[in-house]
């Protein structure tokens, strides 16, 4: 590695320092939270010029592996990054890419996306990421809500923009009629890009959420918010530099921005990306083992795979395992620290912030809690009826004390002034998730504020019922969701997905009934169970939304009675 040729200035200084100050706390959570705060970085900072520029010039250290399905792969330098970044940005500023300019990416995990998003921030444009399982009517809704001017995609894609109405830049990933093709901005030689002058304030980032209960809401995130904000992911993925980090997450949602973007490179650590048509487990043990993984990040649904893999070759290189992007399930937590000897971690962040609470590297584990508030995130709980802080072991919705400043939040919901006043609502961001805290700060997911239900009276979490239904062998996915009751009010029905070599039988009805229980307390006992796929958003969280409407739908009669549904107190007697 040689000496960086880019200048450093003050907010690169404090950026340093925090990072630093983040990365030596490693392993003293209650020390981390006493002594660390988000600085302020003054009256301009640029994360793709003032952070990744100057620890990428010179850097011949790997920032970016993508290993493809094949086994091939392609490495970027940091130094090489940079490079290419500058001549994107260049060239897409002579197409008329300008500071403030929103700019719809949808991208697959391939090194034009990396480029394109530091390319977009060091013209102090703002990045739209957006999956390219979106269809053609989502990408409408984008463009329109977003004000979109600008579109990178690849060419196999560009049908889907035919119907875009308005002036819109269209460039492409390879040749495509009517587009400009992106491969040309890497034929000319280009200068590192001067500073935008982008203030801390100014927006970077434009995301839809994923839609589980309501349309897709428009997240703003600004310079800081993200860029700096994630100095809270790094602390609780347990990043340090060198790192190999492997995370799955898919272009155009916000965990990819935290761990195969920011995050790392945060850390000076290398990402490395496995590129798959269809998930393998297998297949992604070799590829974590072969290259040298250290830290490795994956959703409940990956780790619910893998545990059923062989893994008796063992960990390999590992130092940190994590779960992300939904609570993980106790049972899943348990069999990887049996076959592993590591404690699977998770935490608890959303697209409107970053990792907010989390298990930290060293900090004792509490089953079922998904840890506690994280170094600079004032996480409180608040009691959904008095407004008021829940104060010691209590039970309220998770939200962030606004007083703090800088915050890891964004600015709030463009375009959308009447969510944002309930999101902002008495000095408090609140995220509409419920959870419970104990005497020693751990918090414990219970639902959706929009999911938890009564039963008899009594508060039924859908996650706690869940997390029993999958250590049933047949069980591969399940959702439970409040069925109409004459005499209950509601009572707990359970949407379950099928194991591979399980039929929707009543056996297998009564097989699954019967462990729920024996394993839930008499008021938590699921009543119904029906099997069948279940409804999700284009980002793979399940929309219970749906699924609550089907059941008014049934208990009015206005849907057909379905035809693989078992009813609890018909099947307990034999």
């Amino acid at each position: 590695m040689t000496e960086t040729s880019t200048p450093t200035t003050e907010a690169t200084e404090k950026y340093r320092a925090a990072r630093d100050q983040i990365l030596a706390l490693r392993g003293d959570h209650e020390r981390a939270v006493r002594e660390f705060s988000f600085p302020d970085l003054g009256e301009r900072f640029n994360w793709a010029i003032d952070w990744f520029d100057v620890i990428a010039r010179g850097n011949d250290t790997n920032a970016l592996v993508v290993v493809e399905e094949d086994g091939s792969s392609r490495a970027i330098t940091f130094d090489a990054m940079a490079n290419r970044s500058d001549r994107v940005a260049h060239w897409l500023a002579d197409r008329g890419v300008a500071q403030g300019d929103p700019v719809i990416l949808m991208l697959d995990n391939q090194v034009e996306l990396w480029d394109s998003m530091l390319a977009v921030m060091k013209l102090g444009a703002v990045i739209m990421p957006t999956t390219s399982a979106a269809g053609a009517a989502d990408l409408e809704d984008r463009v329109t809500r977003g004000g979109a001017r600008h579109v990178i995609t690849n060419a196999s894609q560009v049908e889907k923009f035919g119907g875009l109405a308005g002036d819109v830049t269209r460039i492409s990933v390879g040749p495509a009629d009517g587009w400009h093709d992106l491969h040309d901005a890497y034929a000319v030689d280009s200068p590192p890009l001067p500073h935008p002058g982008t203030a801390p304030g100014d927006p970077v980032l434009l995301y839809f959420t994923s839609g589980t209960t309501s349309k897709p809401k428009l997240v703003q995130h600004t310079q800081v918010s993200y860029p700096l904000g994630h100095l809270s992911t790094v602390y609780w993925l347990g990043l340090q530099p060198g790192d190999v980090h492997l995370n799955i997450s898919s272009p155009g949602w916000a965990k990819h921005a935290w761990s195969c973007f920011f995050a790392p490179w945060i850390a000076e650590a290398t990402i490395l990306v496995y590129n798959y048509a269809r998930f393998d487990a297998p297949s992604l043990l070799k590829v974590l083992r072969d290259n040298g993984v250290t830290t490795f990040c994956a959703p409940p649904t990956v780790w619910r795979m893998l545990i059923n893999a062989d893994l008796s070759d063992g960990p390999g290189t590992l130092r940190e395992v994590i779960g992300a992007g939904e609570p993980l399930n106790p049972e899943v937590i348990a069999q990887v620290q049996d076959k592993w000897g590591q404690a699977l971690r998770d935490g608890y962040g959303q697209t409107e912030m970053t990792a907010a609470v989390g298990n930290t590297p060293g900090s004792p584990l509490k089953p079922g809690s998904m840890g506690r508030p994280l170094p600079g995130c004032p996480v409180v709980l608040v009691d959904p009826t008095t407004g008021e802080r829940v104060e010691g072991p209590g039970e309220g919705e998770i939200c962030l004390d606004l007083g703090a400043s800088p915050l890891p939040l964004m600015t709030g919901y463009q375009g959308d002034e009447e969510r944002n006043a309930e999101a902002m609502d008495g000095g408090f961001y609140h995220t509409g998730d419920v959870a419970s805290i104990d005497a020693d700060g751990y918090i414990t997911y219970v639902g959706r504020t929009d999911d938890v239900f009564k039963a008899s009276d009594y508060k039924i979490s859908p996650f706690e019922l869940e997390s029993v239904l999958i250590e049933h062998p047949a069980v591969a996915e399940a959702a439970v969701v409040p069925a109409p009751d004459e005499v209950r009010l509601a009572v707990p029905k359970a949407y379950v997905v099928l194991a591979p070599g399980h039929e929707p039988t009543e056996e297998t009805a009564r097989s699954i009934l019967g462990y729920a229980r024996e394993h839930l307390q008499p008021w938590q006992r699921i009543r119904r169970l029906e099997f069948g796929e279940l409804p999700k958003t284009i980002s793979g969280k399940i929309r219970r939304v749906e699924l609550r409407g089907r059941e008014e739908e049934l208990a009015a009669g206005t849907a057909e009675a379905p035809t693989t549904e078992w009813r609890d107190d018909l099947l307990k007697d034999d």
